[in-house]
């Protein structure tokens, strides 16, 4: 009985969670999701009942082995019927392992299946998304929704079931017996499903204040303990205050511990008590009959075993309507990203392969502003009540250049002026809102995610790695690239004595965002990753604007291998690093201000020659007769 309990305890703990309301549409389309396990779902409920029906039966030939020793019958009738009760605990036993392994198989299939959709759909959704979410919070859809979603059908839906079933014949069989005995002992339930809920509700509130006490643990230590944030705690944090504020939600979580365990055991040893004494009440009036000779004492043996067999589903009921409410809403949580609408898609049928040869890169008449949140997120993954519908200020401005096959066109201009934008629209990481970005007179949106990938490269300024080996970040491009291929790389993006020189060379992980190496290798080892994919155009985003003058040397040494007869388009804040650009484009609020060779920007005396004679304010020379640096980007 003290395993009623428990789960008595645990049902109402859970129930007692925050709840949203679901739909009748929401449950339609959980049945239409788990269709692929129909077949395994309904050999679960058929296994769940027939379980159910078994686990009466054996109470009741209990009690007609109690008869037949009180009337001497043969021994043999009484071997049959203990044969009997051994074939149904066999048969009980077995089926349980089907029902199990049932289980098992719809559940972990649900969260595969639910995983797996949630993941794809979440790799297909624009930057701005993860820009605005928590990451934490979509992780949580992943694990905790989901897995809450699988309980749904593994234990809350076939527990319902077969606890429906179990009542309605344990009753029948009961009442048959002694209709009297079976009302007395249902007097008693109230007091042990009422605390049930009264417990649960509190202890679902220390629970919930645990958790989120845990919480905050959790991301206190993931932002501690990463590179950069052990780095800012040594250089700016005090210790000692950092240690107190984590002690004291650490105490609070085993304070909240301690109060839990107590409550528990009370709760339990309160209930169990309950139990004895609904068992007390079934013997003494259950004795009382049999003496008075209208009633056999088999039947006072059986009562007793189907009441310890009818509390825990009946208490499992009191709560089931708010249990299956709790689990289906992980559902809804889950559908909820999945109806997240991307904002950039495939057209039905795109255009597989770019042209070929040389590439042209043309901007025509480019508007574009930020999406607003309530297109891109949701209010649940950024811990906010509502989404801002207002969309960003517009960024650009009827913007249009053109980059010629094998050209270079640099991109100046102020900061916030646009220019990491027009890299992020000709990438399609967003989609211009008007005008169109062509390569080779096809706009980007009709090609196909795949052809323009191939086609067109980025390096970015911070130069990002994932948590693993070279040869795993540099397959990330291309996931079929021989050592040989990727040696090559390495050997252009001038790394390969470098990696050659590491104990475990290709297989060395680089840690958490590459911070094992220094940025100027970082740099070269994404350059590397670019190269193997051999990009025809080729945009560089201020790919050198925080290294140092020796990493930024390797850097330039190893982009000229880039760049070599492909478009490029370079975004640089430092302008002696475009004074050989075919084209440069001067950008000013989201406008094209100015553009020509570095010498007509120069002799026109506008922003260009500003921005050049603001850089250069401090050189002994000036501008004009600032020597001519080596030529890079």
């Amino acid at each position: 009985m003290e395993i009623v309990a428990w789960n008595s305890l645990y049902n109402a703990m859970h129930a007692a969670q925050d709840r949203r309301p679901f739909s009748m549409a929401t449950l339609r389309r959980i049945f239409r999701f788990v269709r692929g396990h129909r077949a395994q779902l309904i050999g679960f409920v058929a296994l769940s009942v027939v379980t159910a029906v078994l686990a009466v039966a054996t109470p009741l030939l209990a009690g007609q082995v109690i008869d037949a020793l009180f009337a001497g019958t043969a021994f043999a009738v009484v071997l049959r019927l203990a044969i009997i009760i051994a074939v149904i605990a066999i048969a009980e036993a077995g089926f349980g392992i089907v029902t199990r392994l049932l289980s098992a198989r719809i559940g972990e299939g649900l969260i595969l299946d639910l995983r797996q959709a949630v993941y794809d759909h979440v790799q297909k959704m624009p930057i701005a998304f993860f820009t605005r979410t928590r990451t934490g919070a979509l992780v949580s859809r992943l694990n905790n929704d989901v897995i809450g979603a699988q309980r749904a059908f593994s234990e809350t839906l076939s527990g319902v079931i077969g606890n429906i079933v179990a009542v309605v014949l344990t009753l029948i069989v009961m009442l048959s017996l002694s209709w009297q005995v079976t009302v007395c002992a249902l007097i008693l339930l109230p007091i042990f499903v009422l605390p049930a809920r009264r417990m649960g509700s509190r202890l679902a509130r220390l629970e919930r204040e645990a958790a989120n006490h845990n919480s905050v643990m959790s991301t206190t230590m993931t932002e501690r303990f990463s590179a950069p944030g052990a780095t800012l705690v040594k250089l700016f944090a005090q210790p000692e205050r950092e240690s107190a504020e984590f002690g004291a939600r650490a105490a609070r979580v085993r304070d909240i511990g301690v109060r839990t365990a107590m409550v528990q055991v009370v709760f339990v040893t309160a209930l169990t008590l309950v139990s004895a004494l609904a068992l007390a009440l079934t013997y003494g009036l259950g004795g009382f009959f049999v003496l008075s000779g209208s009633l056999e004492a088999g039947a006072v043996v059986s009562l007793a075993l189907l009441l310890t067999r009818l509390y825990a589903p009946l208490t499992a009921l009191a709560s089931a309507r708010v249990e299956v409410m709790s689990a289906l809403v992980s559902f809804d949580r889950v559908f909820e990203v999945l109806d997240l609408k991307p904002l950039i898609t495939e057209k039905e049928e795109p255009v597989e392969q770019a042209p070929d040869g040389p590439v042209s890169v043309e901007l025509d008449g480019i508007d574009f502003a930020y999406p607003s949140a309530d297109k891109v997120s949701l209010a649940s993954l950024e811990e906010v009540a509502v989404l801002d519908p207002r969309a960003g200020a517009q960024v650009l401005h009827e913007v249009s250049f053109r980059a010629e096959p094998g050209q270079m066109v640099a991109l100046v201009g102020s900061s916030g002026a646009g220019k990491s934008t027009i890299a992020q629209l000709i990438t399609r990481l967003y989609d211009v809102d008007g005008g169109a970005v062509r390569l080779s007179g096809v706009d980007v949106r009709d090609l196909s995610f795949a052809a323009l990938r191939s086609t067109v490269g980025l390096v970015t300024q911070d130069g990002h790695l994932f948590h693993e080996s070279i040869r795993q970040n540099l397959q990330l491009a291309k996931p079929g690239a021989t050592d040989d291929e990727i040696w090559s790389a390495l050997e252009r993006a001038r790394l390969r004595p470098l990696v050659e020189s590491l104990p475990d060379g290709l297989d060395t992980v680089v840690g958490e965002r590459g911070y094992r190496l220094s940025g100027g290798e970082r740099q070269r080892l994404t350059i590397a990753r670019l190269l193997l994919t051999g990009p025809r155009v080729v945009i560089l985003d201020e790919a050198t604007a925080h290294l140092d003058s020796t990493s930024e040397a390797a850097v330039q040494a190893a982009l000229e291998n880039a760049l070599e007869g492909r478009t490029a388009i370079v975004i640089a804040h430092r302008l002696s690093t475009v004074r050989n650009a075919d084209q440069i484009v001067v950008l000013e609020a989201g406008r094209v201000v100015e553009r020509g060779r570095h010498e007509e920007l120069l002799a026109v005396g506008g922003r260009y020659a500003e921005l050049y004679a603001t850089q250069f304010a401090t050189s002994p020379t000036s501008p004009a007769e600032t020597p001519t640096p080596t030529p890079a980007v």
